[in-house]
Formats: structure tokens, C-alpha cells, sequence
């Protein structure tokens, strides 16, 4: 998909008490993780991100700086940020993490099935995970 535009869309929560810039630097990063983004994709424009979040066009840029300082992306003067590398393994981490994958879907389908909207199922799922590794952000 090199060349043309990547098929990352960035969500934006403006209660979650993340700085907006970490959200497109963490949703970036999780793209590259799972193979969404490879090598030669390139990100959307800023003005294409404001356009779809109603951000300011600066915060846009300064995630891509900090990608860009991190060596996961490189900006090409009139042409746009393209990705440099992948994070880990994708298609290794792809098989690893397949059963969880499963149980998780399964997951996710019965917290539908149960009345639960979206929003109620990811901050469920974040409260999980926040407690799950809270010692491990600590040190």
C-alpha cells in the first residue's frame, strides 16, 4: 500500500486524560504493532486528521515529530509522513496472539449480546487492563 494514504483512522477521546498528540502516537504505535501500517505506507495528512477529529492541525504535528523522533516514521517535504519501520513481529505476534485474539472476539460478542455499547465495553476493557498491569506502569 506503499505511496498511497494508510488505513489508520485516528479516534479521539477528549475525556480519557490522555494528551491528544499521545493518542495519535499510541494508536500510530498499536497500528505498527499489529500490521496495520507497514513500511512505506504513509500516514494521513494533518489537515486529513483535522478534518476527520476537529483537532488542531499542531497537535497532529507534533505526534508525527515524535514518531518521526522514535524512527517509526520519516516526513518527506511536500509529499507527506511516511512510515519507516514496523514495531516487533507483526506476523509472529499475528500467530501468538491468535487464541487470545479468539477469546477475546468471544468476549467483546457476549458484552454486546449483554446491552453493552461500545463506549461501556472499552472503558470495561481499559479498567481491566489498567488494573491488570498498574504495577508494571510504576516502575
Amino acid at each position: 500500500m506503499a505511496a498511497e494514504s494508510a488505513a489508520v483512522e485516528f479516534r479521539i477521546d477528549r475525556r480519557s486524560g490522555v494528551a491528544t498528540y499521545l493518542q495519535i502516537v499510541q494508536q500510530t504505535k498499536q497500528a505498527l504493532r499489529l500490521g496495520v501500517l507497514e513500511p512505506g505506507d504513509r500516514l494521513p495528512t494533518a489537515r486529513e486528521v483535522v478534518e476527520a477529529t476537529a483537532i488542531n492541525p499542531n497537535t497532529v504535528l507534533k505526534a508525527y515529530r515524535e514518531l518521526e523522533r522514535e524512527g517509526l516514521v520519516e516526513a518527506r517535504r511536500g509529499l507527506g509522513t511516511f512510515v519507516r519501520r514496523t514495531l516487533g513481529g507483526a506476523a509472529e505476534a499475528s500467530a501468538a496472539d491468535a487464541p487470545l485474539r479468539t477469546e477475546l472476539a468471544d468476549w467483546a460478542r457476549r458484552a454486546r449480546a449483554a446491552g453493552l455499547e461500545k463506549d461501556d465495553v472499552s472503558a470495561l476493557f481499559t479498567a481491566v487492563l489498567d488494573s491488570t498491569y498498574k504495577g508494571d506502569q510504576e516502575r
